[in-house]
């Protein structure tokens, strides 16, 4: 099941998941609106709609053009939808007014809010806020009511589920849930009844899964995430006001989103390009010289920076893991090459010799446990199996002797990355390779099948109920694997997909 959730979620790109999901949920409110189910009516609602969509991508393509940079178009629909199921509808001039003006601060705040080309508040929220302030609108937060519950909550739980992002919102709704129902409870509310108002009347849901989960105002840690959670929640389950400013979600989440920024502030690093080899026929290791030192732990990503011509709606910034060792003075990244469609990626390719990009950041929990005693199955498909190298070279450079399995999974014998290195470094390796015909293999390497399942692997790694697994690859392949290793009787997995956002 999980398995083929990740296919197909892996198939989309998280703007495209997200604006389909937002689709769905503003038709499913003009058709309950037509069904006299909510208290805004059909024309209400599409003049907000309107006022919404067109003041976000007002604002966004202005900014975009006084500051000759392109505007990206899901992202803008994304935001305008948002703005559209949070602030309180209208059908009046003045109000459809301060809808537009929420719409173009949200668009706005994408370019005049931003940190190295990061935006440092989520734009719907900031919207909302600056509406709020000018005294010209307010946030109503109707999405959350109990006929669009069930739609967003499975909307929530395919977000969260492909941001990998579970953790956060579960902190999220016990910090948020608890403290709503307690005062609840202490205003003389049954704890059945007032959890039924909470999940109903607060846009617990909407808020984590549609907005706390945007990659862009995340700090890149797993509890930072938490931390940063927490605060958005208590903010909100708490409902204070600063005189006559009523600390509503949206204030919340600008909050968070601060604590955030500060969280995860990096110095930018210019990279400049060294070189690249070849890896497979579809994979290529790059090479850049940092300006200075890069800080970072084995099995973290950096993200890259790189404004170009022509780009198109996946933008000019992209995730990579890092595939040199910590200890290295240049920074490489293993880059898949058969990508259709990416600007970012056939630019990247094309980098001449000395050109200069940008790492924004460093971030990432796919570390080796501290812990020098736990033995470890490290598990990869294809190029998943950057994050491994540098912990491998790392363990390397820090003469460090660990009882490491290295499981792979490629699909022919050529798709093989890294095989020389790996040989070099003595590590146990696991070769899967469908056909049924062992290759020719390295000393420390032994062929383990075609497929990568709980009886291959237990003959092939025979103690591996005692291991700690890590797995890096696509959704898809992720997915596979966890299920054959809890098969296995493994219950502890890690897992580190590329995430296609």
């Amino acid at each position: 099941m999980t398995a083929a959730l990740d296919a197909l979620l892996g198939r989309l790109t998280m703007y495209r998941l997200t604006l389909a999901l937002l689709l769905v949920l503003t038709v499913e409110a003009l058709v309950l609106s037509l069904a006299g189910l909510l208290a805004f009516s059909p024309a209400e609602l599409g003049g907000t709609l309107l006022a919404a969509v067109g003041g976000t991508i007002i604002g966004t393509r202005l900014l975009a053009l006084i500051l000759r940079l392109r505007p990206h178009g899901d992202s803008s629909l994304i935001t305008g939808l948002i703005v559209f199921l949070i602030m309180f509808p209208s059908g009046t001039t003045a109000g459809l007014g301060g809808i537009l003006v929420a719409g173009i601060a949200a668009g706005a705040s994408k370019f005049l809010l931003a940190f190295r080309g990061r935006h440092i508040f989520n734009p719907a929220a900031t919207g909302a806020v600056v509406a709020t302030l000018l005294g010209v609108g307010a946030a109503g937060w109707w999405v959350a009511n109990a006929y669009m519950l069930p739609v967003v909550a499975v909307g929530v739980a395919l977000l969260v589920y492909r941001t990998r992002k579970l953790s956060m919102a579960v902190v999220f709704l016990i910090v948020g849930i608890g403290i709503l129902l307690v005062g609840l409870v202490q205003g003389g509310m049954a704890p059945g009844a007032g959890l039924q108002l909470v999940l109903t009347s607060y846009p617990l849901l909407f808020l984590v899964g549609f907005m706390m989960t945007e990659p862009l105002t995340l700090p890149p840690l797993r509890w930072q995430q938490w931390l940063f959670a927490a605060i958005v929640a208590t903010v909100l389950a708490l409902q204070l006001s600063i005189g006559p400013v009523f600390l509503g979600p949206e204030f919340a989440l600008v909050i968070g989103n601060a604590g955030a920024f500060l969280l995860g502030q990096r110095r930018g690093v210019r990279l400049a390009f060294a070189g690249a080899r070849q890896l497979t026929p579809t994979s290529t290791e790059l090479v850049f010289e940092p300006s200075r030192p890069v800080r970072f732990r084995a099995g973290q990503y950096m993200e890259l920076s790189m404004p170009h011509r022509d780009a198109d709606r996946r933008g000019s910034r992209r995730v990579f893991s890092i595939t040199s060792a910590p200890q290295d003075t240049a920074v490489t990244f293993g880059v898949r090459t058969t990508e259709s469609g990416s600007s970012f990626k056939k630019a990247l390719l094309e980098l001449p010799r000395e050109a200069r990009i940008t790492g924004t950041l460093v971030g990432g929990d796919f570390c080796l446990p501290r812990d020098r005693s736990v033995p470890l199955l490290l598990a990869a498909g294809g190029i998943g199996v950057t994050p491994f190298i540098s912990q491998l070279r790392d363990l390397a450079a820090r003469g460090e002797e660990r009882d490491v399995v290295l499981a792979y999974v490629v699909r022919s014998e050529e798709d093989i990355a890294f095989r020389d290195e790996l040989a070099d470094l003595g590590t146990r390796v696991v070769l899967f390779v469908p056909g049924g015909e062992a290759p020719a293999l390295p000393g420390t390497w032994t062929y383990g099948g075609s497929a990568p399942d709980a009886e291959n692997l237990l003959a092939a790694v025979p103690d591996l109920r005692k291991r700690r697994v890590l797995v890096s690859g696509s959704p898809k392949l992720i997915g596979e694997i966890r299920a054959e290793v809890r098969k296995a009787g493994v219950s502890r997995v890690r897992t580190d997909a590329f995430l296609g956002y």
